[in-house]
């Protein structure tokens, strides 16, 4: 991940909805959550979840697929791991027996 990936990327989590729209996504694992359970979960009108949506789409870190007549939204555990591994990349001068490792598991 370069630093443009990576400001996108904050930038669209530095946002309440947004936020806890991707923890949400995380929590529901690779499976994924239909666009109306979200918006019904968050208390959100369609019009405004679809705008947040697309913004975590945009910084890769969701995605989405069609199933019948659902969109179904899922967390880009790909995406995560970049931006985690972007901060993480020069932790602690590099001594990595500091900064102790992380796991992101694919499945839950």
């Amino acid at each position: 991940m370069d630093t443009d990936n990576a400001v996108s990327a904050f930038s669209a989590l530095a946002q309440e909805t947004r936020l806890s729209t991707l923890k949400l996504l995380v929590q529901a694992g690779p499976n994924g959550m239909a666009a109306g359970a979200i918006a019904t979960e968050l208390g959100l009108a369609a019009p405004t979840l679809s705008f947040h949506l697309k913004e975590l789409e945009r910084a890769e870190l969701i995605h989405a697929r069609k199933e019948g007549r659902s969109i179904i939204y899922a967390a880009d555990y790909g995406g995560l791991r970049d931006l985690i591994e972007f901060l993480l990349a020069d932790c602690c001068g590099g001594d990595k027996r500091l900064c102790g490792p992380y796991i992101i598991k694919e499945a839950c």
